[in-house]
């Protein structure tokens, strides 16, 4: 089953590369992803809310901050998830080709 709220927030390119710094660099705050992407640290501060809600991220107060961490099972599902909805895909696929197939060779047999 797919999780929308889940693939909504991967869905965007920010997020994932939040994701992406976060497990490079065992995790970090608004600010130092801030300095690390093209949008401010409030724009940032909001994406890490979409991603703590969907369970992607956790925080920890750190001073006036929070330090967010990818949590690795969270994001192990919807790996898991994206693997599952890329295998159906794969198989529809393979259907419509042998459908195209059949009907090239019909057609050929006709002409």
């Amino acid at each position: 089953m797919i999780d929308d709220d889940l693939w909504s927030a991967v869905g965007d390119p920010t997020r994932r590369r939040m994701l992406d710094l976060l497990l490079v660099d065992g995790g970090g705050t608004a600010t130092t992803l801030s300095e690390q992407l093209p949008v401010t640290r409030q724009a940032v501060a909001k994406h890490l809310g979409v991603l703590d809600r969907v369970g992607l991220v956790h925080a920890t107060p750190l001073g006036r901050e929070r330090r967010y961490e990818v949590d690795e099972a969270q994001l192990a599902r919807a790996v898991a998830q994206l693997s599952s909805v890329g295998a159906t895909w794969d198989a529809r696929l393979q259907r419509i080709k042998r459908i195209a197939e059949r009907i090239q060779r019909q057609t050929g047999e006709i002409s």
